[in-house]
């Protein structure tokens, strides 16, 4: 097979560059180990920065965001038996977020691949990449039992913390920056209306919960673990009794219950691998960097790469510069610098970590208390969350 650019894995980011290169006339093939039904299936949390929606829409992928999505203005952190939103609508002029889960982005992307007449291989794993050095990399898999070949121009790895794009960069070309954060999130589907229109984060004592929404009559929580803990140990009792003691506060309505349809530990972490190209290989979302979920950037960042890299491979095809490709992972290292300073501090601030000290503890308190209660601290949130410029 021979095509312009490879790409392995049929995440939001494959999807999204495959996308973006059709509209500028530029060819690619999509191959992705696991089954079609199980990465358009698969269930991720989603809260989408307002340039990613901005993203969607003008590429024509916009319309189930306004039919399904929710547009979010606010915040609402709960701490000291009090509430403290932030509007983050009213703080940065008019920017929002909107919670639409990560696999309805997956379904719009697919349906969009799919009436193009997209070459995807599903279920067709990959098993070494080849020639990133040189002008002519090759991919090779094995579909169906059948060993086979992809030859391009170009190879992008949207294959996952896990996959083999990352491996395929020499060890000594790359480095690695990570942080294994002590906790885990244990995240639970309830068929309960939340109780209130805003994501909201508890930041007690005890630990971090958080209530966002999926849909009006089904809710999505968390509750601050152990990252190895067994989810069975938490009985639906436990679990409606941290919730509440965490994120209640008097004179605003109590976490609605309702039957638990799901449970599950996340662990947390931070990662960073650079650069983020090798030759002819580029990495983009999760197989170049991880972040940890409280700052809602996962999915928002891989959009954010794949956008540069589209520029850039654009301007190669079209105009016959390299500039921008070269320039491909200091651009989005710039930007991944500072969305893992949002996220990582975000992280540190709002969870419980054992042994603290109560200096410590009061340092936190007083983070919060700058955040939330500050115009400065109110506009710095906002602006990160709402999304950092995408510079390329």
């Amino acid at each position: 097979m021979r095509t312009q650019v490879g790409i392995i894995g049929a995440g939001p980011a494959g999807l999204m560059l495959a996308h973006m290169l059709h509209l500028e006339g530029i060819e690619s093939v999509i191959i992705e180990r696991s089954k079609r039904e199980h990465v358009q299936n698969r269930l991720r949390a989603g809260v989408l920065e307002q340039g990613t929606v901005e993203m969607m829409r003008e590429l024509g992928l916009g319309e189930r965001i306004g039919q399904l999505g929710l547009e979010q203005h606010r915040i609402d952190f709960r701490f000291g038996g009090e509430s403290h939103p932030i509007d983050f609508h009213e703080a940065t002029g008019g920017r929002s977020a909107w919670v639409y889960p990560q696999h309805e982005v997956v379904k719009d992307l697919m349906a969009a691949r799919t009436a193009a007449g997209a070459q995807m291989l599903f279920e067709t794993p990959v098993t070494a990449i080849e020639g990133i050095d040189g002008t002519r990399p090759v991919v090779r898999f094995e579909k169906d039992g059948v060993a086979g070949e992809l030859h391009c121009d170009f190879v992008v790895g949207c294959d996952g913390f896990r996959g083999i794009s990352r491996r395929a960069i020499p060890a000594r070309e790359g480095q690695v920056h990570d942080r294994i954060y002590p906790f885990g999130w244990l995240g639970i589907l309830a068929e309960a209306p939340p109780a209130t229109n805003e994501v909201t984060w508890g930041c007690h004592e005890d630990g971090f919960a958080m209530m966002s929404i999926r849909t009006p009559s089904v809710t999505r929580l968390y509750l601050q673990c152990e990252p190895d803990e067994n989810p069975d140990h938490w009985s639906d009792d436990r679990i409606w009794s941290a919730l509440h003691k965490r994120l209640d506060v008097p004179g605003l309505p109590p976490i609605n219950e309702g039957r638990i349809t799901q449970k599950g530990v996340t662990a947390m972490r931070s990662f960073l691998f650079e650069p983020m190209q090798h030759g002819r290989l580029f990495l983009a979302g999760d197989a170049a960097h991880i972040v940890p979920p409280t700052g809602a950037k996962g999915l928002n960042s891989a959009m954010a790469d794949v956008k540069v890299l589209a520029r850039a491979l654009e301007q190669h095809y079209q105009r016959g510069s390299q500039d921008l490709l070269a320039r491909y992972s200091k651009t989005c290292l710039k930007r991944m610098w500072l969305v893992q300073r949002f996220s990582a501090g975000l992280c540190t601030m709002v969870h419980s970590f054992a042994g603290d000290s109560s200096f410590v503890r009061r340092l936190q308190r007083a983070d919060l208390d700058y955040m939330t209660g500050t115009t400065a601290g109110r506009l710095q949130f906002s602006e990160n969350f709402t999304g950092l410029p995408i510079d390329a």
